[in-house]
Formats: C-alpha cells, sequence, structure tokens
C-alpha cells in the first residue's frame, strides 16, 4: 500500500499540512467558524482511523475532501441556513429598533482570513479565495442545497475539473454540471447586500485613508465624521440580535441611543472574511481599560462604507481570534496574536 512505510508523526504533518484550506471548504460549507473546525477535526480522526484503508488511488488531499465533504454534508442534514440579519427580517427604522436575540445557531459566523486562507504566492488565486469568503457571498451559498454548494465551492472556488467533482461524491459529470448550472442560477437571481464590495488585497491608498478616518472617526464618536464615510444606503447587523438597519441617520442615530455606551471605544485591525475588520474594545467602567464588545466587519464600494456589521458574542469571538479580553487604559493598540 502507498501509506505502508508511514509513521505516526509522518502521518501528522502531511494531514496538518491540509488543515487550514480544509477549514475554509468546511466553513464555506457551514456557514460556521466553530462548526467548521468541528467538521475538520473529525475529518483528520476518520483520516487517522481508515488511512490502512486508503489505497492511494487519489490523492491524500482529495481523499480528505471525500471526507470532509460527507462530514459536512452529515452535518447539514438537520437543514439549517445560517443567515445574516437580513436574510430574516425586513429593516427596522431606528423608532421602533428593539435588540431581540436569536439562538447562535441562526447566524453566518466570522472567521479570521489566517484559519481558512492558505498561504499562496498567486495573486489571482489569492483573490478568489478572498472573495469565497466574504460575507455577502457566504450568505448566498447558505441558499443552495448542500450538494450544489459543494459542487459549487468545488468547480469555482478551488477548481476543482467537472471529473474529479464527480469522483469525489460518487456521481457523474452530467450531474455535477447540472448542479452547478443550478447554483450559478439561483445565486444570479440573488442581489445580496454586500455583493458589490470591492476591496482590493492589499488595501490600495484611499481605501486605507478610508479605513484610518473610519478609526478615528469611531474612536472619537464623531457621528459628522462618520457620516461622510457611509453610504446613504449602508447597512449595520449586530448578530446575535436580528435588528439591522439601513442609512445613515439610523445608523448613527443608534449609535448616540442605544449604542451610546461604545463612545470612547478602541478598535484593533483584524482580517476577517476576506475584508477589513476590527476587534472593539470598550470602556470597562468598573475596573478601568477596555472590554471586548464586537468583531466588526467591514464593506467598502466606492470609496465609501456599505456594510458595518458587528458580532457581538465576544466571549466566543475574541479567542477565536487570538485576540485578549482586557486592554489597560494606556493601551491604545495591541498586536494580534498570530
Amino acid at each position: 500500500m502507498a501509506n505502508g512505510t508511514a509513521t505516526p508523526t509522518d502521518l501528522d504533518t502531511r494531514l496538518e499540512a491540509h488543515r487550514t484550506e480544509l477549514t475554509g471548504y468546511c466553513y464555506r460549507m457551514l456557514g460556521s467558524s466553530f462548526e467548521a473546525e468541528d467538521a475538520v477535526q473529525d475529518t483528520m480522526v476518520r483520516a487517522w482511523r481508515s488511512y490502512d484503508k486508503f489505497e492511494g488511488r487519489s490523492s491524500l488531499r482529495s481523499w480528505l475532501y471525500r471526507i470532509a465533504t460527507n462530514v459536512c454534508l452529515d452535518m447539514l442534514t438537520a437543514g439549517n441556513k445560517r443567515a445574516r440579519p437580513m436574510d430574516l427580517t425586513e429593516s427596522t427604522p431606528l423608532a421602533r429598533a428593539a435588540l431581540s436575540p436569536r439562538p447562535d445557531n441562526t447566524w453566518l459566523e466570522p472567521m479570521p482570513d489566517a484559519r481558512v486562507l492558505p498561504t499562496t504566492h498567486d495573486p489571482a488565486e489569492a483573490a478568489v479565495a478572498k472573495e469565497s469568503v466574504r460575507l455577502a457571498f457566504m450568505a448566498a451559498l447558505q441558499q443552495l442545497p448542500a450538494k450544489q454548494r459543494a459542487v459549487l465551492i468545488l468547480r469555482e472556488v478551488l477548481a476543482w475539473k467537472a471529473s474529479e467533482v464527480a469522483e469525489l461524491l460518487d456521481t457523474s459529470v452530467a450531474s455535477v454540471n447540472s448542479a452547478l448550472q443550478r447554483a450559478r442560477a439561483t445565486l444570479a437571481e440573488r442581489q445580496e447586500p454586500g455583493a458589490e464590495a470591492a476591496v482590493s488585497d492589499p488595501l490600495d491608498e484611499d481605501q486605507q485613508k478610508l479605513l484610518d478616518r473610519y478609526v478615528a472617526a469611531f474612536e472619537g464618536y464623531d457621528m459628522t465624521a462618520l457620516t461622510a464615510l457611509l453610504h446613504e444606503d449602508a447597512v449595520m447587523t449586530m448578530p446575535p440580535f436580528d435588528l439591522w438597519l439601513t442609512g445613515t441617520r439610523d445608523i448613527t442615530g443608534f449609535m448616540t441611543t442605544l449604542g451610546a455606551p461604545c463612545a470612547g471605544s478602541r478598535l484593533v485591525p483584524v482580517q476577517v472574511n476576506g475584508l477589513p475588520g476590527f476587534a472593539q474594545y470598550k470602556p470597562d467602567p468598573d475596573k478601568g481599560g477596555f472590554v471586548p464588545w464586537a468583531v466588526q466587519v467591514l464593506e467598502i464600494s466606492e470609496g465609501r462604507i456599505t456594510g458595518f456589521h458587528c458580532f457581538l458574542d465576544t466571549q466566543r469571538w475574541f479567542p477565536l481570534f487570538d485576540l485578549p479580553l482586557h486592554l489597560e487604559a494606556e493601551t491604545d493598540q495591541v498586536e494580534q496574536g498570530a
């Protein structure tokens, strides 16, 4: 057998080499950071236990993707579709704003780039990978049946051949091509908010200046300056609450009323979902310094911020991003952990 001479250490090393890309695949399939990591761990355990049956007729990578796909399809049999607030409710005027949480398994979850985007020296490949984990694309994927989702990701994101996908899914090339066509048609019918986000990689000079101005406006809680940076139809979301707001007037109005305790916050840059983002720490009135409040994900288009998404479950998100759970009062910035 092809695996006959592999030692446990060799096998661990070979499996671990695929962890990041497999996590990216499972994340696109499941829409959940933590479920994706659980799925990859399950994949690794299954691969370890059945490695003596792996005969090398496909590459180790293809074999691992087959296992990961089966794990994800099993997890998706419950039919739960991860969503954003705008996928579930209508936009709420500020006058009727109410913070109503929904269960964790409702929401599309943020993910650090480093956990899902393998290192590549091909700029075009890197751009496709980043675009394929952006929130709007992730939300669109969630609308597809599970097998169509797998086909679209494998064919259009990972650039597998139809014959390779057919072999992985134990189906025909014709069936794969049909599933891809249906998936494309479904996505074409949907105009996802945020789909127009245009962020270069790395950020160009104008985009970096926009983010610098955003940090100054947010940390200074300057609503006039913030309004100048937001698109007139900008969207603000705050999972786990299903409330979402549209337009500069309602967004800044919320920030100066229900969101007023965020005044004086500090922002730490993070790379999240292929987009610029920040870990927001707000003042701690009890102990001093700053405590985690949100992971912000920003969508940018034509020189303005069009999406402003705040994920508030900080006890889950900040450890995922290797971020501290407290900033000292004199600390304006911290280095994000590796």
